[in-house]
C-alpha cells in the first residue's frame, strides 16, 4: 500500500477549507423567515442571527393583552431561529459527513 502523497492531503484540506467558507458566507447572508398565529407575527433574520424584520398584525396588538403579543413575537423567532438552525445543517452536512 503506497503512503499518501502529502502535497495532495493538504490540497485537499485547503479545497475543503474554502468550501466550508464559502458556504458559511452563504449561511451568513442568508434570510430566514418566522412565524406565530398563523403568520400573524412574522420575523425575518440574516445567517448570523440578526433580526432584520417584525412585522406584526393589527389585530393582535391590544393593550389589554400585552402577553399573547409577546408570547407570539418570542414564538416567531424561535420558529425563525429553528429554520436557521436546520437551513445551517442541512447546507453544513456534507462537512459533517466528511469530517464524520
Amino acid at each position: 500500500m503506497a503512503e499518501p502523497d502529502f502535497n495532495e492531503i493538504m490540497a485537499q484540506a485547503q479545497q475543503m477549507q474554502e468550501e466550508l467558507q464559502r458556504v458559511q458566507g452563504e449561511i451568513a447572508q442568508s434570510e430566514i423567515s418566522g412565524s406565530a398565529g398563523n403568520g400573524l407575527v412574522k420575523v425575518t433574520m440574516k445567517g448570523t442571527g440578526e433580526v432584520t424584520n417584525v412585522t406584526i398584525d393589527k389585530s393582535v396588538v391590544d393593550p389589554d393583552d400585552v402577553d399573547t403579543l409577546q408570547d407570539l413575537v418570542l414564538g416567531a423567532l424561535q420558529d425563525a431561529n429553528t429554520a436557521l438552525q436546520s437551513y445551517a445543517q442541512e447546507k453544513m452536512g456534507p462537512f459533517s459527513q466528511a469530517l464524520g
